[in-house]
C-alpha cells in the first residue's frame, strides 16, 4: 500500500529550525518582524516539507476576518475588464489594499430586481468590507449590503446614501465643458447618448419621465447637465434626442449609434457620457464612409487612455485616484479609522480635436 505523503506544518517546521511556531507564523503573515534571513530560512524549509502555507480558513475562523474586500458592481464581469473607465477605477481599488485580497461580486443587471438573489450573492461574499460600485438607487445588493452590516463605501452612485461614505464627482457640472464646446463651436442639432439610467431595461429613446426618474443617478447628473448648458443657449430640451445604451458593450454601443443618428440625420453633434459610447459612434460612422469631425463632432466622458490617443473631446476623470480612494476609505473603516463621508474628485476638460466649428 502506497505510504501517505506527509506534509509540514508549523509546529514540525518550528520545531526542524528550533524556533516557535508564532515565529513560523510571523514569516507569512507579519514578516517585517523578522530579518531577511530568517524568513528566508523558514520559507526555504517549509517548502521543503512541502507546508502550503496558512491555512485562510483556518486563519479567518480565528481573527473573524476573511482579509479581503469586495467590489460591488451590478454588471457581468466582462465588463470589469472590457470598459476602460472600470479597469483602472479597479487598478486603483487594488493598489490601496495592498497585500489584502480583492474579490469582484459582479450582480448582472438582471439580478438587480431580485432581492433573494441579491442577498445570497452578498452574504456568499467572504470579505471584510465592500466598495460599491456605480450602482443604482434602490438596487436590492444596497439593502443587503446594509442588512450583513459590514464597512462599504459608495463610489459615483448612489449619490445620496447619509449614513455611507461616498467617492467620486459632481458630474452634473463636470460635464458642462464638453456641452459648451458644441455651443462655442455653433452647434445647435445635438444629440445624446447615454448608458443604462435605470434597472428596467430600454435601448433607445429616453422619455421625459424616465430621465426624471432615473435610478442610476450618474447618467441622469451628466445629461442634465449637458441638457443645462444647451437650453442656457436657447435649445429647447424637448428638441434634443436623448438615447439610451443598456448594456454598455461594444455591440450595443454601436448599435444605438446607428439609431440615433438613422433616425435623426439632422445632428451635427452627439454629446455621449461615456467615451465607450463614443467610440461606438467612431465605429458606426466608419462603418457608413464617415468620420469625424468632418462629418458630425462628438465629445465623450471619462478620459479612458484609449480616448487620449484618439484625442477625444472629452471630460477626464480621475478613475483609477478614485478607485484608490475608495479602497483606502475602505481599509479605514475595516481597520476603525477616521474616515471622510464625501471625497468629490476634480475632473479636467480635455478639448481634444473632435469638434469642427460650424
Amino acid at each position: 500500500m502506497a505510504r501517505k505523503q506527509q506534509y509540514g506544518t508549523l509546529a514540525s517546521i518550528a520545531a526542524k529550525l528550533g524556533v516557535s511556531r508564532t515565529t513560523v507564523s510571523n514569516a507569512y503573515n507579519r514578516p517585517e518582524q523578522l530579518s531577511a534571513d530568517l524568513r528566508q530560512r523558514i520559507l526555504d524549509t517549509a517548502e521543503e516539507m512541502g507546508y502550503l502555507g496558512p491555512d485562510p480558513v483556518a486563519r479567518s475562523l480565528r481573527t473573524r476576518k476573511a482579509g479581503a474586500i469586495g467590489v460591488l458592481l451590478t454588471e457581468d464581469l466582462t465588463y470589469a475588464f472590457e470598459d476602460m473607465a472600470s479597469v483602472d477605477f479597479l487598478a486603483g481599488v487594488a493598489q490601496a489594499a495592498g497585500d489584502t485580497q480583492l474579490t469582484l461580486v459582479p450582480a448582472s443587471p438582471e439580478s438587480s430586481v431580485d432581492h433573494v438573489s441579491a442577498q445570497q450573492l452578498v452574504n456568499n461574499s467572504a470579505v471584510d468590507g465592500f466598495v460599491i460600485y456605480s450602482v443604482a438607487k434602490g438596487d436590492p445588493h444596497l439593502e443587503a449590503v446594509r442588512s450583513r452590516g459590514l464597512p462599504a463605501v459608495i463610489s459615483d452612485q448612489p449619490a445620496d446614501g447619509e449614513d455611507t461614505p461616498f467617492v467620486g464627482a459632481d458630474d452634473r457640472v463636470a460635464i458642462r465643458p464638453a456641452a459648451q464646446a458644441l455651443i462655442d463651436a455653433g452647434h445647435r442639432r445635438i444629440g445624446i447618448l447615454s448608458i443604462r439610467l435605470d434597472r428596467v431595461r430600454n435601448d433607445g429613446h429616453v422619455s421625459a419621465e424616465r430621465l426624471d426618474n432615473a435610478q442610476y443617478q450618474l447618467q441622469r447628473a451628466r445629461v442634465l447637465g449637458a441638457l443645462d448648458v444647451f437650453e442656457a443657449a436657447g435649445i429647447t430640451a424637448s428638441d434634443i434626442p436623448v438615447m439610451e445604451c443598456w448594456i454598455n458593450d461594444k455591440e450595443h454601443n454601436e448599435a444605438v449609434a446607428k439609431q440615433l443618428l438613422e433616425a435623426h440625420p439632422e445632428l451635427t453633434a452627439v454629446l455621449c457620457t461615456t467615451d465607450s459610447l463614443a467610440f461606438g459612434v467612431l465605429a458606426y460612422l466608419e462603418s457608413v464612409g464617415k468620420s469625424v469631425p468632418a462629418d458630425l463632432s462628438l465629445t465623450g466622458y471619462d478620459g479612458t487612455n484609449m480616448a487620449l490617443a484618439r484625442d477625444l473631446t472629452t471630460v477626464i476623470q480621475p478613475n483609477k485616484l478614485k478607485g484608490f480612494k475608495a479602497g483606502q476609505v475602505l481599509l479605514n473603516m475595516i481597520n476603525h479609522e477616521h474616515v471622510e463621508p464625501r471625497s468629490i474628485l476634480r475632473t479636467t476638460f480635455h478639448p481634444g480635436s473632435t469638434v469642427a466649428q460650424l
